[in-house]
């Protein structure tokens, strides 16, 4: 019973994460901008780093999961 826990934990914290990494990113492109002007460094480091703190905000607990 564990495993199953372990694995929808891993699935739901991954969706959270992949999520905020995305959405980090659209929020960060500045609209108007060139292609050529967006620094794609700093964005991509940027929400990298908002999917580690997702991952460890989803740590604590997760909603979406039944707790028992």
């Amino acid at each position: 019973m564990f495993k199953q826990e372990l694995k929808q934990w891993i699935y739901s914290a991954a969706i959270r994460a992949f999520k905020t990494i995305a959405q980090t990113a659209v929020s960060l492109i500045t609209v108007g901008s060139l292609f050529t002007d967006v620094d794609w460094v700093g964005i991509i480091s940027i929400s990298i780093t908002a999917g580690i703190a997702s991952l460890l905000t989803s740590a604590a607990g997760l909603p979406e999961i039944n707790e028992l």
